[in-house]
Parts: structure tokens; sequence; C-alpha cells
């Protein structure tokens, strides 16, 4: 099995349990670095997937909250050879699949070949690259792929029908799908058309769909799992990180709640 394939086989894992599969997405080195790696394997112990976001100067997708995570995180000297460095130690504790949410520059910095096979390595499975259009995607997607590391697709309500199923059929491990039009943490509110959205986003993509942006509460995971395979948890898991309270309570919340 490659490694972009252990990624479906969780969120499946998860619908064949009959419930929605939970990806906590975690900002490295927040809120501090001495406390990264229990953070992970809290959240693991929990999720089916965990996203690991990339400190990164100007993020174009996120929100204040995980903004200000990024913005810790780099004052603390987290870099994408420290964060392999710490998946590396905790590889042996963590058993599900991981994510790499990063924007493209500090992943060129790194070196294409080298970041995949460190990420393979380090049991990274895919990784998200916001700011990667697909046209402009190949180089990378070659590298990782000789790994067999994916590189996931993000869609959005925006998105044209013809253009999405492009994206769904580029995408591995899972088709990323955004519920609003904006950035994460924002606040804006899904339109009405987010079941017909999500439904169609599920047809058209031969990988389980996982929802983002917005998720905050256990009836956010109910609603929205009626119509995809999994939902990603990002800025209300940072801001429980933020205050100090325990993620994998917080995250046990969402599903029993649900």
């Amino acid at each position: 099995m490659q490694a972009h394939e252990k990624i479906g086989v969780a969120i499946n894992g998860a619908r064949d349990a009959g419930r929605t599969a939970l990806v906590p997405y975690i900002t490295a080195g927040y809120p501090d670095t001495a406390t990264f790696a229990d953070t992970l394997e809290a959240v693991s112990a929990v999720g089916d997937v965990v996203e690991i976001g990339v400190p990164f100067s100007d993020p174009m997708a996120d929100g204040l909250t995980i903004q200000r995570s990024s913005h810790t995180a780099l004052k603390n000297g987290v870099s994408l050879k420290w964060i392999f460095d710490q998946l590396d130690l905790t590889k042996p504790r963590v058993e599900v699949p991981l994510v790499l949410m990063s924007y493209v520059n500090p992943l060129l910095a790194f070196g294409y070949d080298e970041l995949a096979s460190r990420a393979l390595a380090s049991g990274v499975c895919a990784f998200i690259v916001p700011d990667l259009p697909l046209e402009e995607s190949d180089a990378l997607r070659t590298a990782l792929e000789a790994k067999g590391v994916g590189l996931i697709q993000m869609v959005t309500p925006a998105t044209p029908d013809d253009r999405l199923a492009r994206l769904a059929q580029a995408s591995c491990g899972f088709l990323y799908a955004v519920t609003v039009t904006g950035i994460t943490g924002g606040g804006a509110e899904p339109s009405d058309d987010l079941p017909f959205y999500l439904d169609k986003v599920t047809a058209i993509s031969p990988l389980p769909v996982c929802a983002g942006f917005g998720i905050r509460k256990a009836a956010d995971v109910a609603s929205v799992g009626e119509h995809v395979a999994g939902v990603i948890v990002g800025s209300a898991l940072v801001e429980v990180l933020e205050r100090g309270e325990d993620p994998a309570a917080f995250l046990r919340g969402l599903i029993h709640a649900a």
C-alpha cells in the first residue's frame, strides 16, 4: 500500500464504523515546541487523520487564529526540518496517517526530492498546498508520487464543475471541500446551498471528501457529515490549544455529541 492510500483506508474505516471521519488540524510547534509531540499524540489518539500546518509568514488561506499560531511557532524557531525531526521521534507512537499543510515556498526551499523522502520516512502520507495551482503542480506531484506520497487538491463553492472534476481526479488521499468562500476561522456562514455543493463534490470525487473551514462544534460535524466522509477541524482546535485546554477532550466531544 502506498502512503497516500492509507488516508483513504482510515477515512473509510470511520465510515464503516458508522461515523464521520475526523481530521484535526494543529500548527506545528504550537503552542510551544516542548509540548508539540504530546499535542500530536493526543489528537492522533482521537482523529482518523491528522493535518499538521507548516508555519508560514504570509498565509493566504488562514484566518487570524491560525495566523497567530504560525507567528508564535516561527518565533519559536519551527522549520520544516524541525517538523520532520519531531515526526521521526513521535512516529512509533502516532499510528494515524499524517498530512502536512504548507504553502509552496518552504517546500521549494527544502527541495522536492528531499521533501518526498523525508515525508515518507516520517509518516507523512500527503501534502496540502493552498497556493499551488493544479497547472503548476507537476514538479511537486512527480517528486511525491515517486515515494507514494499524495498531493491533496482543494475545491470551493466557486469552483466550476469542469475544474472540480479535474481537481477530483488529480487529488490523492482525499478531496478537500472548502465549505465557504473565504479564509479559515473567518466567520463566514455557509450558504443554504452547502448540502447541494457537498453532495455534488462527493458524487464527482473518486476519493473520500473531507470538508473544512467553519467546523467548530458537534452539530457542524453531524450536519456536514451527512454529505461527506470526513470533516477537518482547524481554527476551533487551535483556539483550544491557545486557551491551554485538553485537545483530545474537545475532539471526543465533537464525535460523541454528534
